[in-house]
């Protein structure tokens, strides 16, 4: 689904947390200046968020990884609070359409979690990330190929991030071991970055596109959930490979080469972390399930 009208409005997160038990989705999205919190759908038909979740998700969510919690991971080098409140993140990234459907439940309860702020970014089809262009390049500045990007596997922290400077080869970046320093972005860039409030059926709803790759990890998509003014899980979502392979075949990816990592040999790849993926008119629909501890008690 995409909403309309001031879509990609800045509105700072920290302020939707502050408010969000008495905002809601609906009247979020209001405040940022859209119409009641109504949604255009790919069909042309204008519904509330509620109901087409509700509607057209909750069978495929059932085979989801049900109310299992959810596994951390590192953030990675290149997350930054984008202050973008949206569904459709795509802005001018070209690439395979990908409607992404999260729901998230309380791990304890195994029930919705509504009023969650769920954050997701992810590289455009040439391997690169908003805010991160030169970092994310690569050393050789090819597009994701050829040396890793610093602060990914084989480079050191981008600026913003524990280790200071761009370079070098040492341990450490996207590789699932510990976490690392908010990114101070580096360009204005703010495409294939985007959040959004989970309704009562806990669930939100992005359109992007198929992320790409860059070396050193398998297809992914990174995602944060918030529960008032903490953050409660940092994940990441993955592809299966069939699909992976077919996206990869037509433009813009083809074009980029030389992928090195896949499921299985990636440092992060859990099949947990597997979307439930069919096809939806000229591109696909994801849907997967967050179990979070919500109230941080370690169970």
């Amino acid at each position: 689904m995409r909403y309309d009208h001031h879509e990609g409005q800045r509105v700072s997160r920290r302020r939707i947390i502050a408010g969000i038990g008495s905002v809601g989705l609906a009247g979020l999205l209001a405040a940022c200046g859209r119409d009641g919190g109504t949604v255009t759908t790919s069909t042309g038909e204008t519904v509330a968020p509620q109901a087409t979740t509700a509607n057209d998700l909750t069978s495929l969510f059932d085979g989801a990884n049900t109310c299992t919690l959810t596994a951390s991971t590192t953030q990675g080098p290149y997350y930054f609070d984008a202050d973008k409140i949206r569904s459709d993140i795509r802005e001018d990234r070209e690439g395979v359409r990908l409607r992404l459907a999260i729901r998230v439940q309380d791990s304890e309860q195994c029930g919705p979690l509504p009023n969650a702020v769920v954050e997701i970014w992810h590289c455009d089809a040439a391997g690169l990330y908003s805010g991160a262009e030169a970092q994310s390049s690569g050393a050789n500045g090819a597009s994701g190929g050829g040396t890793p990007p610093s602060g990914g596997p084989g480079g050191t922290p981008p600026s913003g991030a524990p280790g200071g400077a761009p370079g070098g080869n040492s341990p450490g970046g996207d590789s699932g071991g510990g976490d690392m320093a908010d990114l101070t972005p580096a360009d204005d860039q703010r495409y294939l970055r985007g959040a959004q409030v989970t309704n009562a059926d806990g669930i939100v709803e992005f359109t992007t596109i198929w992320p790409g790759w860059y070396r050193g990890r398998t297809v992914h998509i990174h995602a944060m959930v918030h529960v008032d003014n903490a953050r409660v899980l940092t994940t990441q979502v993955m592809f299966d490979e069939t699909l992976n392979a077919k996206v990869y075949a037509n433009q813009p990816y083809a074009v980029h080469t030389g992928r090195d990592t896949f499921n299985d040999n990636d440092s992060i790849f859990a099949e947990s972390m597997l979307m439930t993926v069919t096809e939806d008119g000229d591109g696909y629909l994801g849907v997967i399930n967050f179990g979070v501890d919500s109230d941080q008690d370690g169970t």
